[in-house]
């Protein structure tokens, strides 16, 4: 990485902080160390996001570690996204105003003189919905080499993404066909050749699969699995059934009675499921809201 663009070291805060659900006795999350932090690539320390003076999520404390999947559960308006778009600085572009500090390899990203078109190179993102452009497979993926002056071979680069994303079998005949003749499917293995092709450290997923069938969606699934040898890949999704097949560690999200989101519980996915500590979470993973 190029020291150049981090100006800034970050400064300690604590990892308590305390939430009073809805409905709920008062709960004190903790994110343990849990010999976490030799191996940790992302740190969000007091993290807060406000649009037009509204908090949308608040104090949020939170620890991604490396090569592993990181999921981020919660009901819908919860904050699960606005939390995922601080990793790479993509609320900057909804006029957010963020509080506290995201760590990326120890690194303030939201500090002075930082390079974020560099930040959104090493933490890419795939969204939702696929977002292929609409001009060749081929160039679809080449994208990012170009606007980033890659000096290697552009036609290997390309075939190493699709490979990487499990879709070079299926296209190899026809990269110079329009993205648009793909299937939703394949547009969204496509969306994240695209992303791989720069080579990031992190991969933010915002529900890749809420949009594909079943069958397309446990191909996607199956490919993050193999991605985290890698990657480190962060995921929002709605689908609990989603987050304990494929993370290692699960972060729950709630509102509190503000209506603001609070990061109610972090640990390992096991852990989480099997043994919840927060009663707003055992309701929540066993299905009785949300």
């Amino acid at each position: 990485m190029d020291m150049r663009l981090w100006s800034l070291i970050s400064k300690d805060y604590s990892y308590a902080e305390k939430v009073d659900m809805q409905g709920s006795e008062e709960v004190t999350v903790e994110v343990d160390d849990d010999g976490m932090n030799g191996k940790m690539v992302l740190e969000g320390r007091g993290l807060g996001v406000l649009y037009a003076n509204k908090y949308a999520i608040k104090d949020v404390n939170i620890k991604i570690v490396r090569n592993t999947i990181t999921a981020i559960i919660g009901p819908s308006g919860c904050g699960k996204s606005t939390l995922l778009r601080c990793f790479n600085r993509m609320n900057d572009l909804l006029d957010a105003r963020i509080e506290g500090e995201i760590l990326f390899n120890d690194y303030n990203i939201y500090s002075n003189g930082i390079n974020v078109a560099e930040v959104r190179r090493l933490i890419g993102m795939v969204f939702q919905k696929p977002n292929p452009f609409p001009t060749s497979i081929y160039n679809n993926v080449a994208f990012g080499l170009r606007i980033n002056g890659f000096k290697g071979d552009i036609d290997e680069q390309v075939e190493y993404a699709l490979r990487e994303a499990a879709l070079w079998d299926e296209v190899k005949d026809r990269l110079n066909d329009n993205a648009y003749s793909l299937s939703g499917g394949q547009q969204q293995r496509l969306c994240i050749a695209r992303a791989l092709a720069v080579e990031p450290e992190v991969l933010l997923m915002d529900e890749p699969t809420a949009s594909l069938d079943p069958i397309a969606s446990a191909r996607i699934e199956q490919l993050i699995t193999r991605l985290k040898e890698k990657i480190t890949i962060v995921i929002v999704t709605h689908n609990i059934q989603q987050a304990a097949r494929v993370s290692d560690y699960v972060n729950v999200m709630m509102v509190d009675e503000n209506m603001i989101g609070r990061l109610i519980e972090s640990g390992p996915t096991r852990e989480v499921f099997e043994s919840p500590k927060s009663k707003v979470t055992e309701d929540y993973i066993s299905g009785r809201f949300g």
